[in-house]
């Protein structure tokens, strides 16, 4: 692999500071890298090999000569900035909704389409939104045996899925609350989330469903290939810091029993399986957090489906941190060189 320049934007927030860290973890082949942040971040510096780097504001011109970008901006900063960082000879990987539901924009997790990554025309590839990259995971390899007919998901997501605004604000109402103080203000969530939990992330749609579930359907049809796919989702905000987890049923064509996933699912890409209640082994996000892999178990059949034997029911874990956001950007670019 020839070294290349990278560009990581947005490099000061959560995920960008993320985006570093598994660089560097995975060796990378990065010959010299550019970290750009908005105005905001000027006078910055993050420190990437051994060494302090300056954080450049992110202008068009910034891209001349970058051979990848990997983006961890917002959705308006996004859609200014990289579509022109293509036309000056970078791909980018960008893990903002800007660009996910383009039908010329691959929208990619490796472990389930790598062979998308190489038709980009536009010199853009999506990273999913968090929370589809973690329930499809697992979920890609028993569609594979058994073919998915419909999905029901509830998601637990963490505050750190807020970005640092989230984590902070969790952190400054569990003191008050130590305190005895009050709670009055609570941005960037809508109501207080320590010591509760919020069923709303996201904006409402006419359908009374939010545009994290949404993303959730949509994202994961796209990524599939399974346009047709019968999806139900209800996302919830949880007051823990960091990873997600997913209570997942699934409906299949044909039969497939709980140690048939579990035989499946053990030897499956990106899955760890933690699955013997006996012993009180489970997905937990605590144990999920500061890794890659999705933590999956409590498989077991669906109790309430017509035909039991074709339904199963599960729970995973995953940092949404790290393979929900910066590892499955960087897995991605290393697909490209």
């Amino acid at each position: 692999m020839a070294d290349k320049v990278v560009a990581v934007l947005g490099a000061t927030g959560v995920v960008g500071t993320q985006m570093l860290q598994c660089l560097e973890e995975r060796s990378f082949p990065v010959k010299r890298l550019v970290p750009l942040a908005s105005a905001r971040s000027q006078g910055r510096s993050v420190v990437f090999g051994g060494e302090e780097l300056p954080v450049r504001e992110a202008r068009p011109e910034t891209f001349d000569g970058v051979d990848i970008v990997l983006g961890a901006a917002g959705d308006a900063q996004a859609r200014e900035l990289l579509p022109e960082a293509a036309r000056r000879g970078a791909v980018c990987v960008d893990n903002s909704h800007a660009f996910r539901l383009d039908e010329d924009v691959p929208l990619v997790i490796p472990e389930i389409n790598a062979e998308d990554i190489q038709d980009h025309p536009r010199g853009l590839i999506s990273n999913p939104n968090c929370a589809t990259t973690i329930g499809l995971v697992p979920t890609w390899p028993l569609h594979r045996v058994a073919g998915l007919r419909r999905m029901i998901v509830s998601t637990y997501q963490a505050a750190s899925g807020a970005g640092m605004g989230g984590l902070k604000e969790l952190e400054r109402e569990s003191a008050c609350i130590m305190r005895g103080e009050g709670i009055t203000e609570t941005a960037p969530f809508a109501y207080q989330l320590a010591f509760n939990l919020i069923p709303q992330i996201g904006g409402f749609a006419d359908n009374d469903y939010t545009s994290e579930e949404l993303k959730m359907q949509n994202e994961g049809r796209k990524i599939m290939h399974l346009p047709e796919l019968r999806f139900n989702c209800t996302c919830v905000r949880v007051p823990i810091m960091r990873s997600h987890s997913e209570s997942i049923t699934c409906e299949f064509d044909r039969p497939i029993t709980p140690d048939e996933a579990r035989e499946i699912l053990s030897a499956a890409p990106g899955v760890k399986l933690v699955d013997d209640p006996a012993q009180l082994r489970y997905p937990m996000p605590l144990d999920a957090s500061d890794q890659d892999l999705v933590l999956v178990g409590r498989i077991r059949r669906d109790l309430s489906a017509p035909d039991g034997a074709n339904a199963l029911t599960f729970f995973c874990c995953g940092d949404q941190i790290r393979k929900g956001a910066a590892t499955n950007a960087v897995q991605i670019a290393e697909h490209l060189v």
